[in-house]
C-alpha cells in the first residue's frame, strides 16, 4: 500500500498557514472525541476492537499535536507561531480528560486480555497505567485540580520555552577582538558605522567566538549574555514549573516530581537518579583532575593571575591545549567541513549503515527556503519522508533537536520527522558535525521504528532514558577516517588528512572527566530543583556547580533561566549521561575494522530502531547484543583505560 505524506501548505502565505494548523487540529481533536463517544457507547467489542479504537483515538491525538508543535518553534510567522500554540493546548486538555475519564477506564479495564498477543497486550499495560498515573480513581476535586495543573504547564512551559527562542542577546566590540577568529567569521562580521562588531547569542556567532576569541574580557562578557537569557522573565516561570509538577505528584501520591517521573523509565525511582549523578561524578574524578590541571596550567601561561576557569575559558583553552599538545586546530579543521558536502556525507553514511537511500522531494511544500526534503526509501519503497531545517533565523528555536511531523502507522500514515538545528551555512567546525549525526540518530530512528501497528509505540517512543543512546552511537561515525575522508574535502577538493584525523581523535578524549562532572552539574540542578523547589534557584545553581563541575560559577548569571531542558526533560537530564552508558554498550558490538559491517548493522537497525517503543530498552538492548547491558565499556572509556580502538565522543 503506498502512502502519501503530510501535503503542507504550498505557500508563504501566513493566511494559508492559519487555516492549515486550524482545520487540520480541530479536524484530528474532533474525531478524537468521537472516538471516545463511540468507546463508551455500551455496544459489545472484543479487546482488540476496543484496542484498535483507542488506537484510532490515539492517532488522531498525535495529528493534531505533533505538527502544531514543530510549527510552533520554526514558522517564520509569529501568528502562525502563536495559533500552534494554542492547538497543543487544546491537545493536551483532550488528553487529560481522557486519562481522567472514568467511563473509558472502566471499558479498558473490563476487556478480556487473554486473547491479546504480546504487543498489544503491552499496550493495554501502558494504557492502565496511564490512566492511573492520570488520577482516574482520585475524586472530583483532585481530578479538576489535575486538570488545571496540565492545562497550565503547557501554557508555562510555552512560554519558558519561546524566552529562551527569542531573547537573542550581542554585545559591541572592536574590530581588533576578532583576533583569533577565522577568516570568513571575520569577514562576515564587518564593523558598523561607529566601527564596532556586533555579536549575537545565537550558535553561530557564541561558540566560534567562544572558542577562538583571543580576548578573555569579550569572551565573558558574551558568556555572560548567553547565561542571562531569559532573565528574568523565565524566573517566576520556572518556579512555577517546579511548584505545579510537585503538587501533581503529590496528588497522585508519590512523594516528590522525581519519583513520578522516573516510574516510567529505566532508572524507575528518584533516588536512583541521585545514585547515578553520584556514581558518574565519582568515576570522573581522576580524569577530571588531571586534564583539568592541564587546562589551568595552560590559562596561567597567559595570565598567572588565573585562579578559575569559566566555561567560556574551557572552551578557548581546552582549543589551545587540542592545538598545542596534539597539533589540531579547529581553524584549520573546519576548512574541511564544508555544510553542503557534511550533508551530503551524512545522507550516504547512514544510508549505507541501515541499508536506507534519500531522493531529494525538489518541489515539497515547507515552511521556510532553508527546509530540504527526502524520502526515504527502502527496497524502493518510500518508508518515511524527513525534512532538513538546519540555519538559524528570528524566532526559530534556538538549539538542536528532532521534532515529528507525523507519527507513523502500518498501512496508514507515513512517518515524517524534521530535524531542526542552528549551522553555518558554509564551512562546519567538526563539534557541529558530531552534533548533526548525532540528532540525525533521532530522525532516522523515528522513521525506522514508524512502521508500528499501534501508534504509542511509533518512531522513538522507547523509555526517555534511553532516547538518546542511539543518537549518541551515532556520532562515532564522524569519527571515523575513511568515513569522514568520504566526504570531509577542501576547497581543493583534498580530503581530510588520515594523520589530521588522528590527531583529532587522540586529542579528542582530552577533557571527557571534566565535561562529564560538568554534565552532572546539570544533571543534578534538573534533579535537585525539582526535588527540593530551593526559593534562591541561582543559589542552587551556585552550590551544584561548585560541587560537580570544575567550572566556576560566573558571577551575575542565571544558567536556569535558559536552560531549557528544564522544560522538555524536567527532572530527567541524567538521562543523557544514562543512555551513553548504554551508547558505549551499543557500539563495542561494531567492529572499529568495517563500521558498516552488514550483519551488525542490519541486526542494530532490526532488533533497536525498528521496533520503535514495542518492547521495553533494556529488552532491545539485550536483544541486539545478547545480553544485558553493562557499565563496562562506559567505565573503560571515562578511566582512560579505552581498549577500542574505534574512540568515543560526546557532545551536548
Amino acid at each position: 500500500m503506498t502512502l502519501n505524506p503530510l501535503a503542507l501548505p504550498d505557500t508563504d502565505d501566513a493566511d494559508a498557514w492559519t487555516r492549515f494548523v486550524d482545520e487540520r487540529a480541530d479536524t484530528a481533536l474532533t474525531r478524537a472525541r468521537a472516538i471516545v463517544a463511540d468507546l463508551k457507547d455500551g455496544s459489545t467489542r472484543t479487546a482488540d476492537e476496543v484496542l484498535h479504537l483507542w488506537n484510532d483515538c490515539d492517532i488522531e491525538a498525535a495529528n493534531s499535536s505533533t505538527f502544531a508543535s514543530l510549527l510552533s518553534e520554526v514558522h517564520p510567522d509569529p501568528s502562525v507561531r502563536e495559533l500552534a500554540e494554542a492547538k497543543l493546548q487544546a491537545t493536551t486538555t483532550f488528553l487529560t480528560q481522557r486519562g481522567q475519564d472514568r467511563d473509558l477506564h472502566k471499558v479498558l479495564s473490563e476487556i478480556d486480555a487473554g486473547a491479546l498477543d504480546a504487543t498489544a497486550t503491552r499496550l493495554l499495560e501502558h494504557v492502565l497505567r496511564d490512566f492511573r498515573r492520570s488520577g482516574v480513581a482520585a475524586d472530583d476535586a483532585t481530578r479538576a485540580r489535575l486538570t488545571e495543573i496540565n492545562d497550565r504547564l503547557v501554557v508555562v512551559s510555552q512560554e519558558f520555552s519561546r524566552n529562551v527562542r527569542d531573547d537573542v542577546r550581542s554585545i559591541m566590540i572592536t574590530p581588533d577582538q576578532l583576533a583569533g577568529l577565522p577568516e570568513d567569521y571575520i569577514a562576515d562580521h564587518p564593523a558598523d558605522a561607529d566601527g564596532r562588531v556586533r555579536i549575537t547569542t545565537d550558535y553561530p556567532d557564541l561558540i566560534p567566538y567562544l572558542t577562538f576569541a583571543r580576548d578573555r574580557s569579550a569572551r565573558l562578557a558574551l558568556s555572560h549574555e548567553s547565561t542571562n537569557r531569559a532573565w528574568p522573565a523565565n524566573d517566576p516561570l520556572l518556579h512555577e514549573l517546579v511548584e505545579l509538577r510537585a503538587e501533581l505528584a503529590s496528588l497522585l501520591g508519590y512523594d516528590s516530581w522525581p519519583d513520578f517521573d522516573a516510574e516510567v523509565k529505566m532508572i524507575k525511582t528518584g533516588d536512583a537518579i541521585g545514585e547515578f549523578i553520584d556514581r558518574i561524578s565519582a568515576l570522573a574524578e581522576s580524569s577530571a583532575q588531571k586534564d583539568f590541571a592541564v587546562l589551568l596550567d595552560r590559562a596561567r601561561a597567559d595570565d598567572p593571575s588565573i585562579t578559575e576557569l569559566f566555561g567560556a575559558d574551557q572552551s578557548y583553552y581546552a582549543e589551545l591545549v587540542r592545538r598545542e599538545q596534539f597539533d589540531v586546530d579547529a581553524r584549520q579543521v573546519r576548512r574541511y567541513f564544508d555544510f553542503t558536502r557534511v550533508r551530503a556525507g551524512l545522507l550516504t553514511v547512514t544510508g549505507r549503515l541501515f541499508g536506507i537511500s534519500y531522493e531529494e522531494v525538489t518541489d515539497a511544500a515547507t515552511w521556510h527556503p532553508d527546509v530540504t526534503t527526502y524520502d526515504v526509501v527502502r527496497d524502493g519503497r518510500r518508508i518515511g519522508r524527513i525534512h532538513l531545517d538546519l540555519h538559524p533565523r528570528d524566532g526559530k528555536y534556538k538549539h538542536a533537536a528532532q521534532f515529528d511531523l507525523v507519527t507513523g502507522v502500518s498501512g496508514r500514515q507515513l512517518p515524517e520527522g524534521t530535524l531542526v538545528c542552528n549551522f553555518p551555512r558554509e564551512l562546519m567546525e567538526h563539534t557541529q558535525v558530531v552534533t548533526l549525526f548525532h540528532e540525525f540518530g533521532h530522525l532516522v530512528h523515528h522513521v525506522l521504528g514508524g512502521d508500528q501497528q499501534w501508534s504509542r509505540f511509533s518512531g522513538v517512543a522507547t523509555e526517555w532514558d534511553f532516547v538518546e543512546a542511539p543518537s549518541q552511537m551515532l556520532e562515532e561515525w564522524a569519527w571515523d577516517v575513511d568515513i569522514l575522508q568520504s566526504f570531509a574535502h577542501d576547497a581543493d577538493g583534498q580530503p581530510i588528512p588520515a594523520d589530521l584525523v588522528a590527531r583529532m581523535r587522540t586529542a579528542k578524549e582530552f577533557g571527557r572527566g571534566y565535561n562529564a562532572r560538568t554534565q552532572m552539574f546539570y544533571a543534578a540542578l534538573s534533579y535537585r530543583l525539582h526535588l527540593e523547589r530551593p526559593a534562591d534557584h541561582t543559589a542552587m545553581v551556585r552550590e551544584l556547580q561548585a560541587r560537580h563541575s570544575l567550572l566556576a560559577y560566573l558571577p551575575d548569571t542565571h544558567f536556569q533561566a535558559a536552560f531549557g531542558h528544564l522544560d522538555g526533560y524536567s527532572s530527567g537530564y541524567y538521562t543523557y549521561m544514562w543512555s551513553l552508558v548504554i551508547a558505549k554498550d551499543l557500539f563495542s558490538a561494531f567492529s572499529a575494522d568495517d563500521l558498516f559491517a552488514p550483519e551488525v548493522a542490519g541486526r542494530y537497525r532490526d532488533a533497536v530502531l525498528a521496533r520503535g517503543g514495542s518492547a521495553d530498552a533494556t529488552d532491545l538492548v539485550a536483544d541486539f547484543l545478547g545480553r544485558d547491558y553493562s557499565f563496562e565499556a562506559f567505565g573503560r572509556w571515562l578511566g582512560g583505560d579505552d581498549a577500542d580502538s574505534a574512540g568515543h565522543h560526546r557532545d551536548n
